[in-house]
């Protein structure tokens, strides 16, 4: 099921930031009682591979993302003991020491099922009258971006190997602040700075014509 144009469940999780801090996160809370928007990035394990690559990228756009009111948070399922643990291994190790933006532990996968992004089936026993799941019981690289009013604006999920592209989402972010700002819509690879249009008949036709 997708979230896009909807609220953004309203589900409290453990988190752990690079002081050893285990708190509480409320993604929707964030974006809602901040008036901020929020980008939740979710990675299927701590201590792997592609993992860490997105982890330090993010980390190197934060100023990026806070400059638009932003706040980044990490996700995975595991606990906030390993988070911490990964926190405190040197990058040149396969480590994320140096990340600062707080990561989700997802420990019992509440929020996690309720996205649908585990990479895990669903199956219905009869005899028992109840769903369990079977996989690897991990995420996808799913990514959501959320407005001010918690609604999610962007929903992207990636497979395991493949990595995110950053700077699609500072750039979708600009796009809908534009949207919010003037009330146009943002056309084909649209960059900020860029010709928006008027969501209307003539709107298109004078931005094709001159494109």
């Amino acid at each position: 099921m997708s979230f896009v144009g909807k609220k953004f469940p309203n589900i409290e999780v453990n988190a752990m930031n690079d002081l050893g801090e285990t708190f509480k996160i409320n993604v929707f809370a964030e974006a809602v009682n901040n008036k901020k928007k929020v980008l939740l990035f979710w990675y299927p394990k701590d201590f792997t591979f592609v993992c860490p690559t997105e982890l330090h990228a993010f980390q190197a756009a934060l100023a990026e993302f806070e400059k638009r009111n932003v706040k980044v948070i990490g996700a995975s399922c595991d606990t906030a003991e390993v988070h911490f643990a990964w926190l405190n291994t040197p990058k040149k190790q396969g480590g994320i020491e140096g990340v600062t933006y707080p990561l989700l532990a997802d420990t019992n996968r509440n929020l996690a099922r309720t996205l649908g992004i585990l990479d895990a089936e669903e199956i219905y026993d009869e005899a028992a009258n109840a769903y369990f799941y079977e996989g690897d019981d991990v995420t996808y690289r799913a990514t959501y971006l959320i407005d001010e009013d918690g609604k999610v604006f962007h929903e992207s999920i990636n497979d395991m190997p493949l990595g995110r592209n950053v700077s699609e989402y500072l750039r979708l972010v600009d796009a809908y602040a534009h949207v919010q700002q003037y009330g146009e819509v943002c056309p084909a690879n649209w960059q900020e700075g860029k010709e928006a249009m008027h969501a209307d008949r003539k709107g298109v036709a004078d931005y094709l014509s001159s494109h």
